[in-house]
């Protein structure tokens, strides 16, 4: 356990030094930066009376702050999850590449380092450095809003881990391609290509109602079972942070399809890993 965390850690630290990753978390804090100086919001017994952003009035009418917040993290989590993802796929597709070139690879492999700890480890250091990422942006406009308008609600947070465990299922198969076919392209490709299977498995059962029965249905229903209904997961995301309610039986059957899906995928790997020569 020891050497797997060391390489995950190690794996973070070369995000650091990567422009990517700065522009990321500097892009994240400009928003945060610009909101915080340019919007201005009125509170008013628990309603926003008036509101300006950059100096010029946003919203006319008074509203309740809850609803005004609510419809700010709902838009706010969809564009953590879609943009997030797709950010991060194309971002972290190369770190399973450089882990497996020439070279490198043999190199690690002649440490006290086992394959499932190198594989492992991977996975941790790039799924924890999407966790702080998510962490860092919906805690700061959690705190900044909260600052501003005196209501305190994590609901943000608790919406954005839903999205991350998404994205869990999305690197899992950039990963596991690496050892079939070690290529950076291809595993940013399957990243995206799996978040648009994952939105058309959300919505399978209206699809194949509307093909003609026969073999092509039945081959649509086979290859979208397996695929987690992350369009779906989008929605729970979005509403768990505008504090709306969810079917908790719903989220709880979507969270543990991704982590099998992972988990299934991982195994696939693990497996090719220590039938590869080197």
């Amino acid at each position: 356990m020891r050497q797997l965390l060391r390489i995950a850690f190690d794996l973070l630290l070369e995000a650091a030094r990567r422009k990517w990753f700065l522009a990321l978390f500097g892009g994240i804090t400009l928003v945060l930066v610009v909101l915080g100086f340019s919007l201005q919001l009125d509170v008013v017994d628990g309603a926003i009376a008036g509101s300006k952003l950059f100096g010029s009035i946003f919203l006319k009418d008074i509203v309740s702050t809850h609803r005004v917040l609510g419809a700010l993290y709902m838009g706010t989590a969809y564009v953590s999850f879609y943009g997030g993802a797709c950010f991060l796929a194309v971002a972290c597709s190369d770190f399973a590449p450089e882990l497996l070139a020439p070279g490198r690879i043999e190199h690690l492999l002649s440490l006290p380092v086992a394959r499932w700890q190198l594989l492992f480890g991977t996975f941790l250091g790039v799924v924890t450095l999407a966790a702080l990422g998510t962490l860092y942006g919906a805690a700061g406009l959690t705190v900044l809003l909260g600052v501003k308008t005196g209501v305190w609600d994590g609901q943000l947070l608790v919406g954005s881990a839903v999205g991350w465990v998404g994205f869990c299922a999305l690197y899992a198969v950039m990963l596991t391609s690496n050892f079939f076919a070690r290529s950076a392209a291809l595993s940013g490709a399957l990243g995206i290509t799996t978040l648009i299977l994952g939105i058309i498995a959300s919505f399978r059962e209206s699809i194949s109602v509307a093909m003609n029965p026969g073999l092509g249905r039945t081959l649509f229903s086979w290859v979208m079972l397996p695929i987690p209904r992350l369009g779906t997961l989008a929605i729970l995301s979005a509403d768990l942070a505008a504090s709306e309610p969810v079917d908790g039986d719903m989220l709880a059957r979507l969270l543990a399809g991704c982590f099998i899906f992972s988990a299934a995928l991982l195994s696939v790997a693990a497996w090719r890993f220590e039938n590869k020569d080197f």
